[in-house]
């Protein structure tokens, strides 16, 4: 410290400034939230929806890998939009799902409840799926299952992944939010109308689904041939993922599919499936976009 001449008092005083600025200079910096990884989608116009033509030969896919005709039955594929021209703004969209390791940081940071679903809940949702199921899924005392980090989060409800965007932005000063439909299958099929995020054909090597899946999740990126034509990574199979647009009083439409699915007709861009608000499934994660 240098010498300082003058009064006492301005000597302390000085002292003190200096004893302030030194402690700024070397106090430990507040660690940086990473943001995930996102690709750029321009404006303009793509391609959105299916012809009959399309949900046809879905139905088909359906009844090949399952030897039944449950969802022609059920009408699966009979409410997606009219296959038409729809221009978006530029946005970008997170590469990857949203991982177990990104979701804990949230959860870490915030004391947000950790993924998880209690045996009550879970039978209350009807599902075909048996509770022990979900058990390799659940979180521990606040933790990611191990070995399970780069899997995509899973159990987390509608309102969860809009909390985490909401605190990713908070931490990034950047506006994190959870994709409409449009824009999910914008950057799920590209520009051209394609029925899957790689081309017209259905092909089981190019997604994780129960065609030839471990039927569990996988680590995200594991199939980088399916990607679509933006880049986008996992768009098809693996699991659903919650878009913001709302269906019915309480429903969301979530996109994409799932390791659970075969044939792979709900795998599409274009199918439309919704699922209620508070629902927390091992099927169902999610990705965010990002606007600058």
């Amino acid at each position: 410290m240098p010498v300082f001449k003058g009064s006492p008092l301005k000597r302390l005083l000085f002292i003190l400034f200096a004893l302030a600025v030194t402690a700024i200079a070397f106090a430990p910096a507040k660690a940086a939230v990473k943001e995930p990884e996102t690709i750029a989608i321009p404006a303009g116009p793509f391609i959105a929806g299916s012809d009959q033509d399309e949900r046809e030969a879905a139905y088909r896919l359906d009844e090949a890998a399952y030897g039944h005709g449950r969802t022609r039955e059920w009408g699966w594929y009979d409410g997606e939009r009219d296959r038409q021209k729809i221009k978006t703004d530029a946005y970008r969209i997170t590469k990857t799902l949203i991982t177990n390791a990104q979701y804990g940081v949230f959860v870490a940071a915030t004391g947000h409840g950790a993924p998880d679903v209690d045996a009550q809940t879970w039978a209350s949702y009807k599902l075909v799926h048996p509770f022990k199921r979900t058990r390799r899924h659940a979180w521990k005392a606040g933790a990611p299952p191990r070995r399970r980090m780069d899997h995509p989060v899973v159990l987390v409800a509608y309102q969860d992944a809009r909390a985490y965007g909401e605190w990713l932005s908070k931490a990034t000063g950047r506006t994190w939010r959870l994709p409409t439909e449009i824009e999910w299958e914008k950057a799920a099929r590209g520009a051209d109308g394609r029925r899957f995020p790689w081309g017209d054909a259905f092909d089981p090597e190019l997604l994780n689904s129960h065609d030839k899946g471990p039927f569990d999740t996988v680590p995200v990126a594991r199939f980088p041939r399916g990607k679509s034509p933006y880049g986008l990574l996992d768009p098809a199979g693996q699991v659903f993922e919650w878009t913001s647009t709302k269906i019915g009083k309480s429903g969301y439409l979530v996109k994409g599919g799932s390791w659970d699915d075969k044939g792979c007709g709900v795998c599409r861009p274009a199918a439309r499936h919704s699922r209620p608000q508070g629902l927390k499934h091992i099927l169902i994660g999610f990705r965010l976009v990002r606007i600058d």
